[in-house]
C-alpha cells in the first residue's frame, strides 16, 4: 500500500485518471492525476462521495507518511488531524507574492507551516521567486522551503506527421487568459490573411459566451485527445496571453511535444518553458494599455477599438512573425525531456524520500 497521499481541497468535481483522459479538464487536475499514478499514490478529494480505486473522498487511509496539498494551505489544519504523524508540502499553481491575495492568504497560514515544516513545491521557478519572497516575510521561514519541479505531460506526446494546415490558429485555453484580447488579435491577421481561421477550446471550468467572429470555430471543453489532434494540424497554436501569466503552462509544454509551435509573450513562465525567443514576444506598455482600458468590455464592443489598433500598428508582431512561419521559417519543435512523465515522477519520488 501506498504511502504517498495527494489532498485536493479546491478541485471544482472530483476526478480520476478515467475522467482526466475522457473528459474535458485543467492542467493542475491532469499533473496531479499523471503524478499521483505514477507514483501509486492516493489521491482524496474535498467533494469525492464514492471511491475510485486510488481516489477517495475525505477520510483516513492507514499508512500514510506523505501528504502533498493541493494548492490551498488552509487545507493543512484539518488534514495534520486526521494525519497528525504525516510529512507535509504543498504543491502550489497559482501565481503568488508578497502582496497578492494568494500571498496574504499564504502568510495567513504562517502558524501551521511553520509548526509542519512544509516543503512548497512549484512549478516553474518562474512561479518559484514570488513564492520564495512571500515565504520570506512570514514568521519562521527558516523552516519552510521552496523547490520546482515542473508539471509532467503524457510521454506518449510527440510529432507523428500529420499534414500541417498553414491557415489554422488554435488557442486552448481558459477563456479568461486573454481570450478577447486574442479574439481581436486574430481580426486583425485576417484582414491582412483572409485564409486563416481560429480553433478555440477550453478546458471546461470557465464558461463565457463566445462572441461570434468569422473565421472562429469554438469547441468547447473537449476531452484532451481531441485537442492534441487538433495542435497537431496548426500551423501555430495562437495564444498572446499576458493578462494571467501562466505558472506553468502545459499548453506550452504539450504543444511543443506534440510538434506545434507557439506564438505567446514573455510573460510568467512562457519562455522558462518555450526556451526560444522566436516563439515568445514582449509585452509592449501600449498592448497593456490597450487591455487594461478594454478587458471588462465584452468582445463584441471591442471591435471598433481593436480597428483603431490596429491601424495604430498594435498587432503588427503577430502579424509579421506568423507571416514569416507560412512562408517558410516556422519551428521544429519536439517533446522537452524536462516535463516528461518519467523524469519528473523521479523528482518527486526523490523529494519525498529526503
Amino acid at each position: 500500500m501506498s504511502s504517498i497521499l495527494f489532498w485536493d481541497p479546491s478541485c471544482l468535481h472530483p476526478y480520476d485518471s478515467d475522467t482526466i483522459a475522457n473528459q474535458a479538464s485543467g492542467g493542475t487536475e491532469s499533473s496531479l492525476s499523471r503524478i499521483a499514478d505514477a507514483l501509486g499514490a492516493h489521491v482524496i478529494q474535498h467533494n469525492r462521495t464514492e471511491a475510485s480505486g486510488r481516489y477517495r473522498p475525505p477520510g483516513r487511509i492507514p499508512g500514510i507518511a506523505h501528504v502533498v496539498v493541493n494548492r490551498d494551505s488552509r487545507a493543512l489544519q484539518a488534514v495534520r488531524q486526521l494525519y497528525p504523524d504525516a510529512r507535509f508540502y504543498l504543491w502550489v499553481h497559482d501565481q503568488i507574492h508578497p502582496r497578492s491575495t494568494r500571498g496574504r492568504r499564504l502568510a495567513a497560514t504562517a502558524a501551521i507551516m511553520r509548526d509542519l515544516s512544509v516543503q512548497v513545491v512549484c512549478v516553474s521557478d518562474s512561479q518559484r521567486r514570488g513564492v520564495e519572497a512571500t515565504l520570506r516575510g512570514m514568521h519562521g521561514n527558516d523552516r519552510m522551503g521552496a523547490c520546482t519541479i515542473y508539471n509532467p505531460i503524457d510521454g506518449t506526446l510527440a510529432p507523428d506527421g500529420s499534414p500541417i494546415d498553414p491557415n489554422k490558429l488554435v488557442f486552448f485555453s481558459s477563456p479568461n487568459k486573454g481570450l478577447k484580447y486574442t479574439l481581436d488579435a486574430f481580426q486583425a491577421l485576417r484582414r491582412r490573411m483572409p485564409e486563416l481561421y481560429l480553433v478555440v477550446g477550453n478546458p471546461g471550468y470557465k464558461n463565457r459566451m463566445p462572441a461570434d467572429i468569422a473565421g472562429v470555430t469554438y469547441l468547447g471543453a473537449q476531452p484532451q485527445a481531441r485537442i492534441h489532434a487538433e495542435v497537431r494540424t496548426a500551423l501555430c497554436t495562437f495564444f498572446p496571453n499576458f493578462v494571467i501569466p501562466e505558472t506553468f503552462g502545459l499548453v506550452f509544454a504539450e504543444s511543443l511535444a506534440l510538434g506545434t509551435p507557439v506564438l505567446t509573450h514573455d510573460c510568467g513562465a512562457a519562455s522558462e518553458v518555450i526556451g526560444d525567443p522566436e516563439q515568445v514576444l514582449p509585452v509592449t506598455f501600449w498592448q497593456r494599455a490597450y487591455e487594461s482600458s478594454l478587458n471588462r468590455w465584452p468582445s463584441r464592443l471591442r471591435q471598433s477599438p481593436a480597428r483603431l489598433a490596429d491601424r495604430l500598428g498594435l498587432f503588427d508582431a503577430y502579424c509579421e512573425r506568423l507571416g514569416e512561419w507560412r512562408a517558410g521559417a516556422r519551428p521544429q519543435t519536439r517533446p522537452d525531456p524536462r516535463f516528461q512523465l518519467a523524469r519528473v515522477a523521479d523528482q518527486w519520488r526523490t523529494l519525498l524520500s529526503s
